[in-house]
């Protein structure tokens, strides 16, 4: 929805819509820019190329100028995006990674100022689509305008992009740098769509000491703990082998399942003799599974590792 309205597909109820000084929407001055004044790109998930147009005729349809222009244009982006000899396809005879191709093309012979993505990998089995992401990555760091790529799939959000918005029931609840996202989420929505399998609910304690109600358990954090605390977080490769109690965030664990992964082994653990109302997941390489097996019985949590979030 907040593609469409930067692209002038549809229309918002209120607010305000700029780009580099350039006003396209304004519901207070009553302006509405149609969609071909304010030169976006727009992919859109099923690529909407024209089903009674020929590849070359697709790409064309972008372009403003005359037909020599149109052509010359046309070949040239055909080039480009590898597309030689599919010119006289039409959109159901390529595969679906020629046909995001395409689309990529038509959008950039059409010149935009602003390139936006919508999902374009949906579609895609896994081998085009790791194929196609460098392609995409290629295209967007050649770009010299803002870009927007929208994905509900962390991993490839993170190689694609520099900085991340976690979009949460129509709002932006965080913007920042992608590392201090995933190092760092603060917001409950940002923990969770960046994969933190462990959060449970949280009160604070004092300062540096919170208590997660789910676990049963308390912990020591190396930042102060805000009032407005929710919720904390903690990654399942952050847990730790230790031989006692001794080392801060320590705890004794109980095993109630085990999983097996292609190169790791999740763990879904208890504090021992409690009844918490969430399990654990630890996720330990096969390394650390073996010292598991041969007897070390004790976690811990560097204080550094907690998520704090508010929800």
């Amino acid at each position: 929805m907040t593609l469409k309205c930067i692209a002038g597909i549809e229309k918002p109820d209120s607010g305000e819509i700029a780009f580099d000084g350039k006003i396209f929407f304004s519901s207070k001055k009553k302006i509405n820019l149609p969609s071909k004044e304010r030169h976006t790109g727009y992919l859109f998930q099923n690529y909407a190329l024209f089903p009674n147009m020929t590849v070359k005729e697709n790409i064309a349809a972008g372009i403003r100028g005359t037909k020599i222009e149109k052509a010359r244009l046309a070949e040239e982006k055909i080039k480009i995006f590898r597309l030689e000899g599919l010119e006289k396809k039409y959109p159901c005879q390529i595969s679906g990674g020629q046909q995001q191709r395409v689309a990529l093309a038509r959008i950039f012979a059409s010149e935009p100022e602003i390139l936006m993505l919508d999902e374009p990998f949906s579609a895609l089995d896994s081998y085009l689509k790791w194929t196609l992401e460098q392609e995409i990555a290629e295209v967007l760091q050649n770009f010299k305008g803002p870009s927007f790529f929208v994905s509900h799939n962390r991993d490839e959000a993170y190689r694609i992009c520099n900085r991340m918005a976690v979009i949460s029931n129509g709002k932006i609840d965080v913007l920042d740098d992608k590392h201090e996202i995933f190092e760092n989420p603060k917001k409950l929505s940002a923990a969770m769509l960046t994969g933190c399998k462990n959060i449970s609910a949280a009160k604070k304690i004092s300062d540096f000491e919170v208590f997660a109600i789910d676990w049963g358990m308390s912990f020591k954090c190396a930042k102060k703990i805000s009032e407005n605390i929710s919720h904390i977080g903690i990654r399942g490769k952050y847990f730790e082998t230790c031989s006692d109690l001794s080392d801060e965030n320590a705890f004794e664990y109980e095993i109630c399942q085990k999983i097996e992964d292609a190169f790791s082994v999740i763990l879904m653990i208890k504090p021992k003799e409690t009844y918490p109302a969430k399990l654990i997941r630890c996720e330990v390489c096969n390394k650390k599974w073996a010292e598991i097996k041969n007897g070390k019985k004790y976690f811990k949590i560097n204080p550094q590792k907690i998520f704090l979030l508010e929800g």
